[in-house]
């Protein structure tokens, strides 16, 4: 692929999974948070499962691979965005991505500890950066919010959500897998909406809009560009782009929402980026690759 088009697709993919959280916060004025993620994903699982039925791509043939699929929901789709949108009511939109998507810095340190996967030293120097980045940037406020700590269990369940994924679905059709574990994830966030919160959907054009954005642009759009990119390039070197998507979502963030932008988030979001960077770009050289 021309090199042009391959860094347009990269940013385009990195952009709406980074807006997705500003755009996520206007839409928690007209719905409550756990509900909207709800239906942003019921959505997308939905039209997703058609797409693969209609193509006809391989479906699990086991109950053993269905409950598989459902648990990697809970985790992937229902623990990471149900954390995310919640935190999104007392943290901004810039921290609640900066922390969610320490992610890949979590899977090293998980992947070491339960599936004793081997690093190189470069990686998990990339892990000490993108910590001091997390300390820096949230090392300066007075009082730790429970939208940082959920920010934070975000990125813990991405992270158990990823190892699941490569654990188990190595056998699975990554697309049935992905529409699948939206659906599920979706049906969790309805049962978890009507238990955990009041849960109310104003129904505007705005609304409609921002549900459809999220549904489609910054669910499906992204996920395909995303694996396309993944299966036409090298893995470990596509994944290290990661670290644009906390940068988009810290700018969608100023530009939609005017969210101020300090400098200590701008310092410690910078050894994110870098961490992350350093943390996959050799992913694919580890002595038992993820």
């Amino acid at each position: 692929m021309n090199k042009y088009i391959y860094g347009l697709l990269v940013i385009v993919t990195t952009s709406l999974m980074g807006s997705a959280f500003a755009i996520g916060k206007i839409g928690l004025i007209y719905s409550s948070p756990i509900l909207l993620v709800a239906l942003r994903f019921s959505i997308a699982g939905i039209i997703m499962a058609v797409i693969v039925m209609l193509l006809r791509r391989k479906h699990p043939s086991s109950l053993n691979e269905w409950v598989k699929i459902c648990i990697i929901g809970f985790f992937q789709t229902a623990g990471v965005m149900g954390c995310i949108f919640v935190s999104l009511k007392t943290i901004t939109a810039g921290e609640s991505s900066i922390l969610t998507f320490i992610n890949p810095l979590l899977v090293i340190i998980f992947g070491t500890v339960f599936l004793k996967f081997t690093y190189r030293k470069l990686q998990w120097f990339g892990v000490l950066l993108g910590f001091i980045g997390v300390f820096i940037t949230f090392g300066a406020h007075v009082s730790i919010k429970i939208g940082t700590l959920l920010g934070f269990m975000s990125a813990v369940s991405w992270a158990i959500g990823t190892l699941l994924i490569k654990t188990w679905g190595e056998k699975m059709d990554v697309w049935v897998l992905t529409a699948y574990q939206m659906l599920i994830g979706g049906i969790i966030l309805f049962f978890s909406s009507f238990v955990l919160e009041e849960p109310f959907f104003e129904i505007t054009t705005i609304s409609i809009v921002i549900l459809l954005w999220l549904a489609i642009m910054a669910s499906i759009i992204q996920f395909a560009i995303w694996f396309y990119l993944l299966q036409i390039g090298d893995p470990g070197k596509t994944s290290a782009f990661l670290f644009l998507a906390p940068f988009f979502g810290v700018l969608s963030g100023w530009i939609l929402l005017n969210e101020p932008i300090h400098w200590y988030v701008m310092l410690g979001g910078a050894f994110i980026f870098i961490g992350i960077f350093f943390a996959n770009w050799t992913v694919k050289t580890v002595d038992k690759k993820l």
